[in-house]
């Protein structure tokens, strides 16, 4: 829309230039003698057809489209938490960079695998939190994903219990179908409700399945210490603490919420058999609005150039005999 205003400030200096040099070659007195067939209204006008034209051109050129349909359509979906455990133990090297790291690449690709299904964020450590809540808003989700570190932890810990149950409070009530959580942690800290509320809410429609991020060889942790200098944690005694990763717990974890297992390193393995295990599952069906039909209408802009062009090729600049 720009080249508007630009046409139009063309036709003008076009017309004050033209004026100029007639000024220049005739004296004004012979000009009516000179020019006195000439039409300034229809000169004028074609100029104006021109510029119609031109403008009819340039909308036939960018296509205009409008939906003429609006359809709904009934898709299904299931609600999916991802449970990610961001204690200072995440931050062992055993799994390059680093555990919490290799998480949240993994969990990134997994939010992309599971596209068309609603997913929710709870992130825990000592406590846990609701990060986001069920959504399809996948870049969202990715964005929370990657801004996830162990700073947003105000106490320490690995309490998968407490995560099991915030995400299932976060689900819908009148929500009857069959829900999922995938938790992805080191298991460090052995948490004694964890097997428990696995139980629970498997009973209640959801199926838990864990994901282990670790080695058995464990790693040190790397911590900066209020000097600002890089070291590891060591206990009271100064001794360095070695993480140690708890596969037992979250092979348990998934048992007791009817899923299954997977060891992070399974990678897109563990995509393709959760896209599986989701074909199993009951999902809620869900209405969705969109656009289903778009019509171009830059042949009509198309057409009216042409006549408008035929029309000016057709005027003449001289007047009409009387």
């Amino acid at each position: 829309m720009i080249g508007i205003p630009v046409l139009l400030l063309l036709f003008y200096v076009s017309y004050q230039w033209r004026n100029r040099r007639l000024d220049k070659l005739l004296k004004a007195g012979l000009q009516p003698s000179i020019l006195g067939h000439i039409s300034n209204i229809r000169r004028r006008t074609k100029q104006l057809l021109l510029l119609l034209v031109l403008l009819f051109l340039a909308f036939a050129g960018a296509n205009p489209q409008w939906g003429n349909k609006k359809a709904k359509v009934m898709a299904k979906s299931a609600d999916i938490f991802l449970l990610l455990d961001i204690s200072q133990s995440m931050m062992a090297q055993d799994i390059s960079p680093n555990r919490l790291e290799r998480a949240k690449r993994f969990a990134e690709n997994l939010v992309n695998g599971l596209r068309g299904n609603r997913i929710g964020l709870v992130l825990f450590a000592g406590e846990a939190y609701l990060q986001m809540p069920l959504t399809s808003d996948y870049a969202a989700t990715s964005l929370f994903l990657r801004t996830a570190n162990t700073d947003l932890a105000g106490t320490q810990g690995t309490v998968i219990g407490e995560a099991i149950e915030l995400a299932n409070k976060a689900y819908e009530e009148d929500n009857n179908h069959h829900k999922m959580m995938i938790i992805i942690s080191d298991g460090e800290d052995h948490d004694e409700n964890a097997l428990a509320k696995a139980e629970d809410v498997y009973d209640e429609g959801v199926v838990v399945y864990t994901i282990g991020v670790g080695t058995p060889e464990g790693d040190f942790i790397p911590y900066t210490n209020a000097n600002g200098a890089s070291d590891f944690k060591r206990d009271d005694s100064g001794k360095l603490i070695k993480s140690q990763f708890n596969e037992e717990l979250l092979v348990n974890v998934a048992d007791e919420g009817g899923g299954k297992y997977y060891p992070l390193l399974a990678g897109q393995q563990i995509i393709d058999d959760l896209e599986i295990e989701l074909e199993k599952l009951d999902k809620r069906e869900i209405e969705q609005k969109s656009f289903t039909d778009y019509a171009s209408y830059f042949q009509y802009f198309l057409f009216a150039a042409i006549i408008l062009l035929i029309i000016e090729f057709l005027l003449p600049e001289r007047k009409t005999k009387a």
